[in-house]
């Protein structure tokens, strides 16, 4: 149960509280609404009074709906009332597990697809809500977010669509590049981290996991996720070590100059277990050549946490590397869409966001301080003194 101070439930909501969840984002949704439905019923009496009418509610889900034309075209449905109201967005640009008929032909949502359905649905509450929060955990275009030649900002264009459409902020999780919200510098941005969330997953998945200076270590796959890294290991009080990929800049495969090697700065490793913390695992090909690398150096137990889990190109290198033992646990979140198969997999742990979710549409609908939700120093220090106590618990 939460504390006042942590739901924030002495200050008066923003307006009625409204969740959208986008066609590929009703599982996580349903959960997000289970968590505010449970505390705002644990709440005293005297926040449901007539002040704020609809505070405590069976749901706080509004059904909405993309239908599309034989042609491929759609629109956007809401059935429900939203005028006045505080409402947050849900969607999984990433779940591509969703078809939809053009023609006499199946085709799969792709990102653009799911990000004109995002505008659609603003375009339908059409200015009537008092707020609207876009909650996009992984950040459509996000890694189109700087110019190097003649190309297009897909990010930064889309993030000034939807701001100019009125929406007022956009929430998203370990964007691939923060400074992207410059593009919107008079509206809200959040980028949230989930590392409090997988220092409790790995201890969920090894209870014998012990942070210590020299029997642990962070490492960054790539110099662009150092801030990352550093922070875990901060916060952990280990070492921090990162790879960084030396590219032949004569050739360029698939938009990007091939790696040619992966050079480890970083202290000894021998013996040691290893944290491998990235942003997002696409093909998997340099996760694993990382976890290769720490193996060669005498690594102990190796855990790969990516907060998102796109896995591109299949499972199968992951299963193989596994049985030969390169690496012992992979975690990743259930922010975007995960097959089935992967959840299946013994070598895999899922981490929950929909909790932190919660709170954090709790937080912002009562205009409270996300703060100490952005950097949760606080709980991961918890966190650790729990298991310091009791290292087999959680």
């Amino acid at each position: 149960m939460l504390s006042a101070k942590e739901s924030n439930c002495d200050v008066l909501p923003v307006g009625d509280l409204k969740i959208i969840a986008l066609p590929g984002c009703q599982k996580l949704g349903q959960k997000v609404d289970n968590w505010i439905v449970k505390w705002r019923s644990w709440r005293e009496d005297e926040r449901k009074s007539s002040s704020v009418p609809n505070y405590a509610e069976d749901t706080y889900l509004v059904r909405a709906a993309t239908p599309r034309f034989g042609t491929g075209e759609a629109k956007g449905q809401i059935f429900g009332s939203v005028r006045g109201d505080d409402v947050y967005i849900l969607v999984d640009v990433c779940n591509y597990s969703l078809t939809y008929r053009i023609n006499s032909y199946e085709n799969h949502m792709s990102p653009d697809d799911y990000y004109q359905d995002l505008k659609r649905i603003v375009a339908a509450i059409g200015g009537k809500a008092r707020r609207i929060t876009v909650l996009m955990p992984y950040l459509y275009e996000s890694r189109q977010d700087k110019r190097m030649t003649r190309e297009s900002l897909d990010c930064a264009a889309a993030l000034q669509e939807l701001t100019a459409m009125g929406v007022d902020a956009i929430i998203t999780f370990d964007a691939h590049e923060p400074r992207v919200q410059n593009a919107i510098p008079l509206h809200g941005f959040d980028d949230y981290h989930c590392v409090y969330q997988f220092i409790k997953g790995i201890y969920k998945s090894a209870p014998d996991f012990e942070v210590s200076p020299d029997k642990l270590m962070v490492i960054s796959p790539d110099e662009a996720g150092t801030r990352r890294a550093i922070y875990m290991a901060n916060m952990l009080g280990v070492d921090m070590g990162m790879f960084y990929k030396r590219r032949d800049y004569t050739k360029t495969v698939r938009g990007e100059h091939p790696i040619v090697a992966h050079e480890f700065l970083g202290a000894d490793l021998n013996g040691r277990d290893v944290i491998i913390l990235d942003d997002m695992i696409s093909s998997g090909d340099r996760i694993l050549e990382v976890a290769r690398e720490m193996k060669s150096r005498n690594a102990g137990r190796i855990f790969m946490c990516a907060t998102f889990g796109l896995f591109t190109e299949g499972l199968e290198k992951f299963d193989t590397a596994y049985e030969e033992g390169l690496f012992n646990r992979l975690l990743t979140t259930n922010l975007i869409y995960h097959t089935p198969e992967l959840l299946s997999k013994p070598y895999y742990t899922g981490c929950d966001m929909s909790k932190f979710i919660a709170l954090i549409i709790d937080t912002m609908n009562h205009d409270g301080s996300v703060s100490s939700l952005l950097d949760p120093v606080d709980r991961i220090n918890r966190l650790l003194s729990r298991h310091e106590k009791q290292p087999s618990a959680e």
